[in-house]
């Protein structure tokens, strides 16, 4: 039996398994019957294993060079190198899905496992749920998009090749981490949904799935710094979040679930918000299938979609509807069991801050979903006007300095309501803080309003955050001998949920410092030829020469570029940027970005196009501010996250 025969025979068996597995799990739930359960959790794992099997048989296609498989022949070829063979398991659409069945058999059966005995009257309705979601994905394999189907005529004898845009590191791990944090979002939903059947709307199941949801959250982060990373290492033209509508669908979902992840602990404390987190649970679900219609349907243009498909676009329409009714109604239905146990009491209040933190960030998904699907929807009813990355900058820059105001104002006020002597104290010294690190840039000659504003509020929240550490530490300290770095890490492992979320806001402001940065970017297109000098932000950049080279797999064209500061003679880099031409696919060659780094900057340069007989060179300079911040930031984001997730027993009792 053909490896494309036994893939496609595993795909098909999966299929009805996954269905006898809800049928279980809804009889059995019906009749309260444990044995019907207890088959319906036996299910889940079996869906599991066979997902393993036939992602191991891709796999082993991929690396063996099956040509007789169409989605090999394609996206494979016998000259990569064997990660990038691997990273075409994900790299097509008909791989995608297959790889997104994968991780949703998985996370279904840690999921059902791991809560069995905790909440044994929602598994049946939570292995339902899940159920239903493998079986929509399973069967757009099995009816649709098949990734073992073969070629009807003749077999090719090599492969094309992996398209050349996602031959890179970066894009290894990218794609993955957008779909770690959109599949593992079902786990939440499915435990929601459980809850709103069952009526067993209490905090518990909430509690349950933050670790889920936080998971969800750093993947998602982490999946779009990747993919920001890739852009502007690859592209070529100097930035590094375009507002591309891929972009913007990973997004989506990382926007609410950050609103929940903040207003479930007003549900702990206050026993406020359950309608609110409900709903949020609901949506950041609907998102990420949101997100995964855009870039597969075809509805949206963009260098990161699988192509137009109109069969999955009605296909995925029809499941984001259905989605909506279904949950929707059985949320107006548990409406009286989700009555808030207690009120606001002031809007000088941690909990007020954190409502008007969720209401922004919300509004904030809504308005990149609604710029995203506009040009769409203005070609049905007349010429389609895209949006581009000025008219979402211009709505975006002041939502989300507004929102890295409220990550510093959070920490200042108290439960409850807030006294006027308690907010003098508070404020005074972040407030100082504020004011100083507007004025330093003020006085260097930066003149943007937004960009000083940013400045201001990176050193107000960065004091708030210093402060609660400084006061977390001293109390720490009293009555023992412990160091100081000691203290630190007995007050955060004491804390984890509470100090790792101030970590997260760290990381937050170090991204925010590297994208004020950008206010004061110097950027260039220029024509060089070897021996020509170009200055750019107090640098001077020297055209050294042109060399042409290939390898087994392309031909290479690099520059040399000497960088220099602007009156020293003193050679601080050589850079090597460069443009390839892949001999499967020349029509789409790859521009290689190098650049110089410092703390304060990047220089940047990239090649447009290149002629070989003068030696005519068209370049893209820029010399980026700060830029390093926001990956540093980013790592320190994630750093956070991962202390919130190993939150003790004893802290969640």
């Amino acid at each position: 039996m053909s490896i494309a025969t036994l893939g496609t025979t595993v795909i098909l068996i999966m299929f009805l398994v996954n269905l006898a597995t809800a049928g279980l799990a809804v009889v059995g739930a019906r009749r309260r019957d444990l044995r019907l359960i207890e088959g319906a959790v036996r299910g889940v794992d079996a869906t599991a294993g066979l997902a393993i099997f036939a992602s191991t048989l891709m796999v082993y296609a991929l690396l063996a060079g099956d040509y007789s498989i169409r989605y090999v022949a394609q996206t494979s070829d016998a000259t990569m190198p064997v990660f990038y063979k691997v990273t075409a398991f994900w790299g097509s659409l008909e791989g995608s899905l297959l790889f997104w069945v994968l991780l949703q058999t998985l996370f279904a059966s840690i999921a059902v496992r791991a809560n069995r005995l905790r909440h044994p009257d929602l598994i049946p309705h939570v292995v339902t749920v899940l159920s239903l979601i493998s079986a929509f994905f399973i069967g757009l394999i099995v009816f649709e998009n098949n990734p073992f189907a073969e070629h009807l005529l003749e077999t090719p004898v090599s492969g094309r090749g992996l398209n050349p845009l996602l031959q890179n590191a970066y894009m290894v791990i990218h794609p993955p981490c957008l779909y770690l944090g959109y599949v593992s979002l079902s786990v939440p939903y499915a435990f929601g949904l459980a809850a709103l059947i069952t009526g067993q709307v209490d905090a518990a199941w909430q509690k349950s799935v933050r670790r889920w949801t936080l998971f969800s959250w750093m993947f998602l982060g982490l999946g779009l710094i990747l993919g920001g990373l890739w852009a502007y290492e690859e592209l070529g033209w100097g930035g590094y979040w375009a507002w591309d509508p891929v972009e913007n669908a990973g997004l989506l979902p990382w926007f609410t679930s950050t609103a929940f992840l903040h207003s479930i602990m007003i549900q702990e404390r206050r026993g406020m918000l359950r309608v609110w987190n409900m709903m949020l649970v609901i949506v950041s679900f609907v998102l990420s299938i949101v997100g995964t219609f855009l870039t597969r349907s075809g509805v949206v243009q963009s260098v990161h979609a699988f192509g137009a498909n109109p069969t999955l676009g009605w296909a995925f329409g029809l499941l984001i509807a259905l989605l909506l009714v279904v949950s929707f109604s059985l949320l107006v239905w548990r409406l009286p069991l989700l009555r808030a146990r207690g009120e606001l009491e002031s809007v000088f209040s941690r909990e007020f801050g954190f409502l008007l933190n969720n209401w922004m960030l919300l509004a904030c998904s809504l308005f990149v979903l609604g710029g995203t699907i506009y040009p769409t929807i203005s070609e049905y009813v007349g010429d389609r006007v895209v949006l581009g990355a000025p008219f979402f900058e211009h709505y975006m820059v002041p939502l989300g300095l507004a929102l890295l105001a409220l990550t510093g104002l959070g920490p200042l006020l108290a439960w409850r309501k807030s006294t006027p002597k308690n907010l003098a104290e508070q404020f005074l010294a972040p407030l100082a803080a504020g004011a100083v690190g507007t004025m330093i840039p003020w006085l260097a000659g930066l003149t943007s309003p937004w960009g000083l504003t940013c400045f201001g509020l990176c050193a107000f929240t960065f004091w708030t955050i210093a402060q609660e550490f400084y006061r977390g530490i001293r109390v720490a300290r009293r009555g023992g001998n412990h160091g100081l770095v000691d203290a630190s890490i007995r007050l955060v492992l004491r804390a984890r949920r509470r100090y790792g979320g101030y970590i997260v806001h760290l990381g937050i402001v170090l991204m925010f410092l590297g994208w004020a940065g950008n206010s004061y970017k110097s950027e260039a297109r220029t024509n060089m030829r070897p021996g020509d000098t170009y200055e750019l932000g107090g640098y001077v950049l020297r055209h050294a020469g042109l060399r042409a080279t290939e390898d087994w797999q392309k031909e290479m064209i690099t520059a040399d570029i000497e960088v220099t500061r602007q009156g020293s003679d003193e050679v601080l880099s050589t850079l090597h940027p460069a443009r390839w031409w892949y001999f499967k696919m020349p029509d789409q060659p790859t521009t290689e970005v190098d650049r110089y780094m410092t703390p304060s900057e990047d220089v940047y340069v990239s090649i447009q196009t290149v002629d070989l007989v003068t030696g005519w060179t068209q370049m893209s300079l820029f010399v980026n501010p700060l830029v390093n911040w926001i990956w540093l930031g980013a790592v320190v984001m994630l750093f956070g996250g991962a202390i919130c997730i190993g939150t003790r027993r004893q802290e969640q009792r």
